[in-house]
């Protein structure tokens, strides 16, 4: 079984948001994204696949499609297929989500 001490594997960049990754298979993956306050994941849009977001410490403001929230620890959103998403640490402290996509935008072996 692989096991991954999540706490320990946060990390956190100067220049923009950080993404580790934890796990991944050819149907989906897993990954801790690190943000700074005032850092930000543009909005973008993946046409084939769905994305959650799991907010494990900090707050963040999230947008998929045209409504934005500001979520905390423990609480989730979901992007479908085909609507433009985002995120942003507006500060003071940092954040911490988990990010599941699936299926896999780029399946390996």
């Amino acid at each position: 079984m692989e096991v991954k001490r999540v706490a320990a594997l946060r990390a956190f960049a100067t220049d923009k948001m950080k993404k580790v990754s934890l796990f991944e298979t050819r149907r989906f993956f897993c990954d801790l994204y690190c943000f700074e306050p005032g850092q930000i994941q543009k909005g973008h849009v993946h046409q084939g696949e769905d994305k959650v977001y799991f907010v494990l410490e900090g707050r963040g403001r999230f947008t998929v499609g045209r409504e934005e929230a500001e979520l905390g620890a423990m609480e989730a959103t979901v992007a479908p297929a085909g609507v433009e998403h985002g995120v942003l640490n507006g500060g003071p402290g940092r954040l911490v989500v988990l990010v599941f996509m699936a299926p896999h935008p780029s399946p390996k072996g």
